[in-house]
């Protein structure tokens, strides 16, 4: 009916943040940059790109099976004042269920993402080797 609604908030909020981290790593320059190397809006962008596209796709089969239309109240669910209520079980449920999931997925993303960077040698510069 309506799950997608609980990433899609997620994603918003996400998204915001990470405009302003931007920002912010913007106008610190070269050390807003945490000790792995991977910056936190990089990282935030990472959890907007599964969260986005996992609400497009959510709402592209809730869309082909008639759950949303394009006039309002755009949910078929809110027509039905006795639908409203198992509609929103459903985003408590499945659309937060799936917004966790995919949260903790990123973390795993994130974690092993650092692992490698703190793994990968330091290249110096050297004359004799053409300076790589």
């Amino acid at each position: 009916m309506a799950c997608f609604l609980a990433p899609m908030t997620q994603a918003i909020v996400t998204t915001v943040i990470q405009k302003n981290l931007e920002k912010k790593e913007k106008l610190a320059g070269e050390g807003a940059v945490g000790k792995s190397g991977i910056s936190w809006s990089r990282k935030l962008g990472w959890l907007n790109k599964l969260l986005w596209g996992g609400v497009v796709l959510l709402a592209f089969e809730h869309l082909w099976h008639g759950e949303i239309v394009p006039w309002p109240p755009f949910l078929t669910a809110m027509e039905n004042p006795a639908d409203i209520v198992p509609m929103l079980q459903e985003i408590a449920t499945f659309g937060v269920g799936m917004a966790v999931f995919v949260t903790i997925i990123w973390g795993i993303i994130v974690i092993i993402a650092e692992t490698k960077v703190k793994n990968v040698p330091k290249v110096q510069a050297s004359p004799d080797s053409g300076g790589a």
